[in-house]
């Protein structure tokens, strides 16, 4: 997740394992030459370097650790905020003093490394959660905040602000100082100006890239800069008509950090879980797995899971997927360019949409292949659900926008002809988390909050009917006043069964043809809905599933005991009986749902969970 560099080590904190760990990877070597245990936290998105020693801030907590290479300690600094949150950006002043930005209070905050110190100096932008990104000089701390999206300098010694965004309130990616200049980044620009928003200059991306995610500049000023979705490296210098690409490391990844080296290479950690170095001069580069380079791995959270009834289960994780045959016990492992956030079989195929390209790929399992089919694009980051609908042979997928944006989409993909249809703004002010085909007609259930990090412009969500073959919206109605999000639904026997989200475990049923709702219970918590044998079911964080219909008077449940460690939602993927696929803590399970069995368990409050799925 975070990376940085110290002499001729490089250090990057893992992502979703726990405990979380700093590996120092030996750059001449190329391997991991040892790892420290950092307590608390599944990762760290910050880290920093000063006075010789590796600063890490981490998330779900907010605390900061640091790192000392000379004898492999690891001390807590403290927690930077409440009891959750994330240390999401760390930098380090020219006097050594760290400065770190973080979430939900939208806080500056310094950091003294001779007294272990520290005071939020700063919430430069009233009502916004998210200081994002952070850079520091002699006199003022740099900041991307969001939302209102500004770019801001915070004095360090008044805290007094100033806003330097030349665009309004809008969102800017990574702050670099260089100099008397900043360079950033704005949408799919490249920018610098001077520090005080002055002698602003802008350089648009190629059309294939959506944005910058790290920036390095040179003494000679040249700018160097990795952007998603390629995962690719280019060079900008003043004067120049455009970007220059210099290599594409990774592809389709996500950089969290660069670093240009004192050979003039560049070092780049990968969020798939990888490092790279390019060599610009001769525009090649080198790629080293972690694992093969000596991490040892951990189990990620599931995000996605699917059965063939030829008897394979499939995971799907952070950049990866996990096939398993329980028949033989054999476990494979194909790396794919994205997080697999929802995925179904299709004659023996692996179908699945991933965040943050909103790639749709196919996955082979007999011949291991991986292929990418199309990508959704249209202002859309994060797949959330599929479904396919064997009437018109489409398969339909959920989509939702990125932070600071409320617009989602369906898309409709054809494994026949790989056409791909994506109809943006579907539901107006909302983003699309579920969908549900049924006899040609797609049922979508949305979401207010959008990408989040907007002022939501509906008060409830919607469910919403769309005709496959006219193309065509039937009807949408907001079945419940206040509640801003249908985490997912599920048609049967003329019924939607819908689980919300916002207010834990609230789930109703409402009818085709009045358009109402008729039913209505709570589950303790929220997650995704099926459809097997005639029942319909619903697996929720607090680790129950339930069984919501038909013909009962109240949800009964069925499984209990699975823990609550799915990155998305909770899901079940069903064998051809009464069991189905599914995860007990971060293990692979095999759950037996049978209705006619049942479950006793003794009644438990649901959790509040920190709702933030990056």
């Amino acid at each position: 997740m975070g990376a940085t560099v110290l002499g001729s080590n490089a250090y990057v904190v893992t992502r979703g394992v726990v405990p979380a760990r700093l590996a120092v990877i030996d750059m001449s070597t190329r391997t991991v030459a040892t790892t420290a245990t950092l307590p608390t936290g599944e990762g760290g998105w910050a880290t920093t370097v000063s006075g010789g020693l590796v600063y890490v801030g981490m998330y779900a907590v907010p605390d900061l650790y640091r790192y000392d290479p000379a004898t492999g300690r690891v001390t807590l600094i403290g927690r930077l905020g409440g009891t959750s949150g994330y240390i999401w950006a760390l930098t380090t002043a020219p006097d050594g003093t760290v400065y770190a930005a973080t979430y939900p209070d939208g806080g500056i905050w310094e950091v003294k490394p001779s007294t272990g110190a520290f005071r939020r100096i700063a919430r430069p932008v009233p009502g916004a959660q998210y200081a994002r990104y952070i850079a520091a000089d002699a006199a003022n701390v740099y900041a991307s905040v969001y939302s209102p999206g500004r770019l801001v300098s915070v004095n360090r010694t008044s805290g007094a602000v100033r806003n330097l965004s030349p665009f309004g309130d809008q969102p800017f990616g990574p702050v670099v100082v260089d100099g008397d200049r900043l360079v950033t980044t704005f949408g799919r620009q490249l920018v610098t100006m001077k520090k005080n928003g002055s002698n602003l200059r802008t350089t648009e991306l190629p059309t294939n890239e959506a944005l910058i995610d790290a920036i390095a500049v040179a003494p000679d000023g040249t700018i160097y800069s990795t952007t998603r979705r390629s995962g690719s490296v280019y060079r900008y210098r003043s004067g120049d008509a455009g970007l220059t690409l210099l290599a594409t490391p990774s592809p389709n990844d996500e950089t969290r950090g660069l670093f240009l080296l004192p050979d003039g290479r560049l070092f780049g950690a990968a969020g798939s879980g990888g490092v790279w170095w390019v060599t610009p001069s001769t525009r090649t580069f080198t790629f080293t797995d972690l694992v093969s380079a000596g991490l040892t791995p951990g189990p990620d959270r599931p995000q996605s899971i699917a059965y063939d009834q030829d008897g394979q289960v499939f995971v799907g994780g952070h950049w990866a997927i996990d096939t398993y045959k329980p028949a033989t016990g054999e476990r494979t492992r194909v790396r794919v360019p994205g997080e697999v956030k929802a995925m179904l079989v299709l004659d023996h195929l692996v179908y699945a949409a991933l965040y943050p390209s909103t790639q749709l790929i196919v996955f082979d399992p007999a011949t291991q292949e991986v292929r990418t089919l199309a990508t959704i694009q249209t202002g859309q980051e994060r797949p959330w659900n599929m479904d396919y609908d064997p009437q018109t042979g489409l398969i339909a997928v959920a989509t939702a926008p990125g932070t600071g944006n409320l617009t989602g989409a369906l898309a409709l993909y054809s494994p026949s002809s790989g056409k791909l249809d994506v109809y943006p703004g579907i539901m107006s002010g909302e983003s699309v988390l579920s969908v549900d085909t049924e006899n040609g007609i797609a049922y979508l259930g949305g979401d207010v909050i959008g990408g989040g990090d907007v002022t939501p412009v509906q008060s409830s969500a919607s469910v919403l009917a769309f005709d496959l073959t006219t193309r065509r919206t039937l009807w949408q109605v907001r079945p419940l006043a206040g509640q801003r999000t249908i985490q997912d639904l599920t048609i049967a026997n003329g019924d939607a069964y819908v689980v919300d989200k916002r207010d834990a475990g609230v789930w109703f049923r409402m009818s085709l043809t009045t358009l109402s709702v008729v039913q209505q219970g709570n589950v303790g918590s929220y997650g995704e809905t099926l459809l097997h044998q005639g029942q319909v079911f619903t697996s929720v964080f607090i680790g129950d599933v339930f069984q919501l219909g038909p013909d009962l008077a109240q949800q009964k449940l069925v499984a209990s005991g699975l823990g609550d460690q799915w990155l998305t939602d909770p899901q079940l993927a069903p064998e051809t009986g009464w069991f189905a696929w599914g995860a007990q803590g971060r293990d692979l399970a095999r759950i037996r749902i049978d209705p006619a069995c049942g479950v006793t368990a003794a009644p438990r409050k649901s959790r509040p969970r920190f709702d933030l799925d990056l």
